[in-house]
């Protein structure tokens, strides 16, 4: 058996479709499709229902498909050990944060971090989507959330304070009760703070919504309405004001979690201490 077959067939069971598991693998999908038929012919079984518009998995298919996904999380762990049991400084340490805070926060740390440690490479990827550790899509994770599932090593890291801001010149010219309001879109216009937003604007509408908290903040210091946004991603802007500048801030814990099985790894580990030192250093300032 090639195994390279069973893991295009293998991710095309978990994303459902050849485009998606084509887009996983960075590969065509016919790639996929080819990859999925000689996997078929290598075991003299129909693993894949051609007959409709949508490919399904046939019952041989799906137990095939639930022994390769054991198989993956079986070579995920081993490849999460032999990271663990690296000594060296060296190699390639992937993080994962919303952006906003990945560029106002950790870039500072990690850039120290690399100067202390030339023989590290740092990738930063800055995404709403939580990365799945198992997976190895990343070494270390920066949420908002708490994970509450998975074999995971999770520290708070700071707390991320949210307040009520417009520009001067909007709220000059706009009476409280004609506020309207900037907020996300889909799928974060289910975030905690947004919800807090919704309450403030209590029926007054959100005329404005934004895939990302950058284009939330241009938004508001072009006059677009009331955004609830972290104090740090205001620090630099002499133009907006805080409304309610009494009330207590919002406030979302900031977490760290990486796989239990890493935590070991020393490049892991620097790398977590300097996150940490960067936090702190803000929280004291």
């Amino acid at each position: 058996m090639d195994w390279e077959d069973l893991h295009h067939f293998s991710t095309f069971a978990s994303h459902g479709t050849l485009t998606g598991a084509a887009r996983a693998l960075g590969v065509e999908h016919a790639t996929v499709a080819r990859r999925i038929s000689a996997l078929e012919a290598c075991l003299d079984l129909k693993l894949v229902d051609r007959r409709g518009r949508h490919l399904v998995l046939t019952p041989d298919g799906q137990r095939i498909a639930d022994i390769a996904e054991t198989m993956g999380k079986g070579a995920a762990a081993i490849s999460r050990t032999a990271a663990g049991a690296r000594a060296e400084l060296t190699g390639i340490i992937t993080i994962s944060a919303p952006p906003a805070l990945a560029a106002a926060r950790l870039v500072s740390p990690l850039a120290k971090l690399r100067q202390r440690h030339p023989q590290l490479e740092i990738t930063l990827i800055g995404e709403a989507r939580t990365a799945a550790l198992e997976k190895r899509e990343a070494d270390i994770a920066i949420r908002l959330s708490r994970p509450e599932k998975g074999e995971f090593t999770i520290t708070k890291v700071a707390t991320m304070t949210f307040r009520f801001y417009a520009s001067s010149a909007y709220l000059e010219k706009t009476p409280e009760h004609a506020w309207t309001f900037v907020g996300y879109d889909a799928p974060m216009a289910a975030a905690p703070q947004q919800a807090r937003l919704r309450e403030l604007a209590a029926g007054r509408p959100v005329g404005f919504t934004a895939s990302t908290l950058e284009i939330q903040l241009a938004a508001t210091k072009a006059g677009a309405g009331i955004a609830i946004l972290p104090d740090f991603a205001v620090e630099n802007c002499p133009e907006l004001v805080c409304i309610h500048p009494d009330d207590p801030p919002f406030s979302r814990d900031v977490w760290l979690a990486i796989h239990s099985d890493m935590k070991a790894a020393p490049a892991v580990h620097v790398t977590i201490e300097a996150l940490k030192s960067g936090f702190a250093e803000h929280d004291r300032h």
